[in-house]
């Protein structure tokens, strides 16, 4: 397929992710184990067909921490999303590139570049503007902005685990063994906590798979397809528009509204999220 054609579906895809959670309206750990679940079942065959189980150990164990922070986060965004509006979940959610390099400096000391720090100003003005400054002020935020940031802080750690890994092992490889370790990590977290894994009406099986297959498999599927061929800087710009089409969506299928300052300062992190990639990049930065 084209790789073009293959991004732009991707991005489709994982816009109706936000859309499923709110439309179960269920556990957040529940839709996130199905979530992640139903897409692994479906690798399964056709890793174990076409011998794509072979690892070593060091790769193994990354892959399976990786399922681990990328099932948190996961579970905490779906949480946010049942607290505030998808858009503006979608959109917090989508702060990990900024993250990244703030990571990056803290802990290589490695240099962003003035496009970076630019872009990272202006998309934290934007977070202010979103917030109301009046509650920034006196550190007064809503439990929801809270959890879709630390989703966003949850996924820049599994950028920072993964990104040296992928060059050197198969993507179908990786994605089996890192949701096998989602899965088991979301299964005993649900279990634990007491939560309902098991009794769902028909109308939340169906969107768990809907979010599997559509979101998590077709939608990372054709992603990661497309960065074999496209520049990763380009296709990392291209998911931003993840938050415009998650938006759309909400507005006319769950009738969300949003206000003046949510519009303006929504703009204005998308604005200096895309200003940070302007810099090449060789890291995937975005979810869904």
């Amino acid at each position: 397929m084209n790789p073009k054609l293959c991004l732009v579906i991707g991005i489709l895809c994982i816009s109706f992710s936000p859309i499923f959670v709110k439309l179960a309206g269920t556990t957040p750990l529940g839709a996130a184990f199905y979530r992640v679940f139903i897409a692994w079942l479906c690798l399964v065959p056709y890793c174990i067909i076409k011998n794509k189980l072979g690892v070593n150990r060091k790769q193994l164990v990354i892959a399976l921490i990786a399922g681990v922070v990328f099932a948190a986060d996961i579970a905490v965004w779906n949480m946010s999303l049942l607290k505030i509006s998808a858009t503006v979940s979608t959109l917090i959610a989508n702060l990990a590139p900024v993250w990244v390099g703030l990571m990056s400096f803290v802990l290589f000391k490695k240099r962003s570049g003035r496009l970076f720090w630019i872009g990272t100003c202006i998309a934290i003005a934007g977070m202010v503007i979103l917030v109301g400054y009046q509650h920034t002020l006196h550190l007064e935020f809503n439990a929801g902005i809270l959890l879709a940031t630390l989703a966003s802080l949850l996924y820049a750690g599994y950028i920072m685990i993964t990104k040296n890994i992928m060059a050197g092992i198969n993507v179908f490889t990786f994605m089996f063994y890192s949701m096998l370790g989602a899965s088991a990590f979301l299964l005993l977290i649900g279990i634990f906590m007491g939560n309902n894994m098991v009794d769902f009406p028909l109308r939340v099986w169906l969107y768990f798979i809907g979010m599997g297959l559509l979101c998590q498999l077709v939608g990372w599927l054709t992603i990661n397809y497309s960065l074999r061929y496209l520049e990763s800087t380009k296709v990392a710009i291209a998911l931003l528009s993840q938050t415009v089409f998650a938006g759309l969506l909400a507005v006319f299928l769950l009738n969300e509204k949003l206000e003046a300052k949510e519009i303006i300062g929504s703009v204005i992190v998308l604005v200096g999220i895309a200003i940070t990639f302007l810099k090449n990049r060789s890291i995937k930065t975005s979810r869904g």
